[in-house]
């Protein structure tokens, strides 16, 4: 699809772009994505209720489709046997657009992408593509099979740039909770992101605060200790892999990090801030004191953490 001086409107280009990813995908034996599971519970609905009482001045943040904003959805970017993983694509107009790619949260073993649905919303009307996106729970596959496919999500985004006019080389990946660490570690590791933002997301799983939580006995198993399969003592090279902290160099994405009033969440964040910076590499961070984990999902929090990320964003993608 050429290129134009002027931005097609969506409501002409999203059909067309619909029909030739659906024309590529002919051929690919079908997939299913498998329908949700009652007792995933990591949504914004279940979180509402948990939290409402102690902070009631909360609102589920919309997702809603404002004008200028589309939506190309269900999108298979990686297949294995019958299992489909889909993401979704929220763009404003315009050509040769910057792209995030937003990985929920969950604890490894559960979320939705529906989780960033409206922070995407909000980054689209800042003039950056979003992308949400599924991937393999702990209770399917574990690590590091949702770095994988992370990796394989940032692959499908580049292998369809020029239909979906985006800029393969202003690229950046985000991400809450699990999906924040997730997301630094696949930004760390691979290669083409230029930058990161950990949303309270773990940085160093072997820090004496991360063990204290994720490795707790009394947890059969904690979130952590699934996803590796094994407590600490047991795999110790996969708490150790799948820190971020430990892939700091030069050269490395620039990184933001997000972080709630609940210190356990970003453990490692201080100690990976400090060793970017003997490594000459950008890093900054926003705490929004006293707010609960999950703030992303809720206004008036997810603003704050829009408007941060934008100010990073056009420093770092430039």
């Amino acid at each position: 699809m050429p290129y134009s001086a002027h931005p097609v409107p969506a409501e002409i280009l999203m059909p067309v772009l619909s029909a030739v990813l659906a024309a590529a995908l002919a051929a690919t034996p079908p997939c299913v994505e498998p329908p949700p599971d009652p007792a995933n519970t990591y949504d914004a609905p279940h979180t509402y209720a948990k939290l409402v009482r102690d902070y009631p001045g909360i609102r589920i943040a919309s997702d809603a489709l404002p004008p200028g904003v589309s939506k190309l959805a269900d999108q298979v970017y990686a297949q294995y046997g019958a299992r489909c993983l889909k993401l979704d694509v929220y763009r404003p107009q315009g050509e040769r657009l910057p792209v995030v790619v937003l990985v929920h949260g969950g604890g490894w073993k559960a979320g939705y992408r529906s989780e960033f649905a409206p922070m995407a919303v909000r980054l689209a009307q800042q003039g950056y593509a979003a992308v949400t996106l599924s991937y393999r729970l702990s209770g399917e596959a574990r690590y590091p099979a949702a770095v994988q496919d992370v990796q394989a999500a940032l692959r499908w985004v580049r292998e369809h740039a020029a239909e979906l006019r985006l800029d393969p080389q202003r690229l950046a990946l985000a991400g809450g909770s699990a999906g924040g660490q997730i997301a630094s570690l696949a930004g760390v590791t691979g290669e083409g992101v230029q930058a990161v933002i950990n949303i309270d997301g773990l940085s160093d799983f072997t820090s004496a605060l991360a063990l204290k939580h994720e490795d707790d006995p009394n947890k059969h198993p904690s979130s952590a200790g699934a996803w590796f399969g094994g407590r600490y003592a047991e795999q110790p090279a996969l708490w150790r892999e799948a820190s971020p902290i430990q892939y700091v160099r030069p050269g490395m994405p620039a990184m933001l990090f997000i972080g709630s009033g609940q210190p356990r969440f970003s453990a490692g964040r201080e100690e990976m801030m400090a060793k970017m910076a003997a490594a000459g590499v950008a890093s900054d961070k926003l705490i929004l004191q006293g707010t609960p984990h999950s703030f992303w999902l809720f206004d008036p929090w997810l603003q704050a953490t829009v408007d941060a990320s934008v100010v990073f964003l056009r420093q770092n993608l430039p």
